[in-house]
């Protein structure tokens, strides 16, 4: 899913806490948005197995609820709600696309990496691939209470989000042909530390256009070799 969806599913944590404890909302507010973008930083270093733990986040947020109802003070409450984002962007990205550059065409079988088992949830593709139309109506979805519940700085925040998620959504097959053609080019020592499905990808594009330049070459080694050599002229 789309970054954006997991900030506004921190709105709808936050959204939450308002009904059962408003005076921590604005703490909820911030802390929902920041856990549930928060796996996400591991995009440049093992992108959903760095920082995405579907088992430890959801038990370790158990624990700090229980910890937030019986001591309700900002401290706990933000803690748990951040806990609370965490875990729900982790189990999220399962019902999404793959870890590839193209998910759309449901080559990979890694969705999150599941420390407890050591090994990768397959997806569901639920969520075909992030930024498919799919993923914009939940992100409309999570984001319309707001529009309701919240006063005018939120709303323009959640409005702002949903714009960014509605441009992305347009433009995300666009950009993954834009990736193909640029990382190529991009020097070595640069193109270590983009994301690791890049990398792959245009690895696989170069193989490709390597195999078929061989195939050329070689068809005209063979089309070549087929032609008979000039016979030379007797002098007699």
């Amino acid at each position: 899913m789309m970054a954006t969806t997991h900030a506004l599913f921190g709105v709808v944590l936050a959204t939450a806490t308002m009904g059962v404890a408003p005076e921590f909302a604005p703490v909820a507010l911030v802390a929902g948005v920041a856990g549930s973008v928060f796996p996400d930083l591991d995009l440049y270093a093992g992108h959903r197995r760095t920082l995405h733990y579907p088992v430890y986040y959801a038990v370790g947020a158990v624990g700090a609820v229980g910890l937030a109802v019986a001591v309700p003070i900002a401290e706990t409450v933000g803690f748990a709600v951040f806990l609370a984002g965490a875990a729900a962007h982790s189990l999220m990205d399962v019902f999404g696309g793959g870890l590839e550059l193209r998910p759309w065409e449901a080559q990979s079988d890694r969705a999150v990496y599941d420390h407890y088992r050591g090994e990768w949830v397959p997806p569901r593709r639920w969520i075909r691939y992030d930024g498919a139309p799919e993923d914009l109506l939940v992100a409309a979805v999570f984001g319309a209470p707001a529009f309701v519940v919240w006063t005018a700085p939120t709303q323009t925040f959640v409005a702002a989000v949903l714009a960014v998620s509605a441009g992305y959504a347009l433009l995300r097959k666009p950009l993954a042909a834009l990736v193909e053609r640029l990382v190529p080019h991009v020097p070595p020592s640069v193109r270590v530390h983009l994301p690791e499905r890049f990398r792959e990808e245009s690895s696989g594009e170069m193989s490709r256009n390597e195999a078929g330049g061989d195939a050329s070459a070689s068809a005209a080694d063979v089309s070549e070799s087929s032609v008979p050599a000039p016979r030379a002229e007797s002098g007699d």
